[in-house]
């Protein structure tokens, strides 16, 4: 009977299909009421803190589009909503790793948002929109907002 020989086991190697992973999806909201939409300042990573955005965040794996969000205003702005139709198209966002997708977000039962993870947040005017420096990202959303403003 030969003697039994060691093989050491192969490193385990990531197996590539040709297809691309999905992208991980974040979502955001745009919150109207009375011609104006809400802009969050973020205070964190210190790369982007003092810039603008609209509230949101990951989608969690078994989550829809529209549960995260509304669990993300939840969390960040103590607000119940309704989620609506898309604002503008998806955002391609870390070279294509990531994707943002903008929903338009009606506040329920006389829900007052507050900035519980942002610096601070305002309400701004169609004409406003420019007061505050947007995350890349977020711009070509606020380019959509003139005519949800109207």
């Amino acid at each position: 009977m030969p003697p039994k020989q060691h093989v050491k086991a192969p490193k385990s190697r990531k197996v590539t299909t040709g297809e691309s992973p999905l992208p991980k999806v974040i979502v955001a909201a745009v919150i109207i009421t009375a011609g104006r939409v809400l802009a969050c300042e973020r205070s964190a990573p210190v790369e982007v803190a003092g810039r603008w955005e609209f509230p949101g965040g990951k989608v969690e794996p078994g989550e829809t589009d529209q549960e995260a969000l509304a669990r993300e205003c939840a969390e960040e702005l103590g607000v119940r909503v309704e989620v609506g139709d898309r604002v503008g198209p998806d955002v391609s966002l870390a070279h294509g790793r990531a994707v943002l997708r903008v929903f338009a977000v009606r506040l329920l039962g006389g829900d007052v948002p507050r900035a519980l993870e942002h610096t601070s947040m305002r309400w701004l005017a169609v004409d406003e929109l420019d007061s505050v420096p947007w995350l890349p990202a977020d711009k070509p959303i606020v380019a959509e907002l003139p005519a949800l403003l109207a």
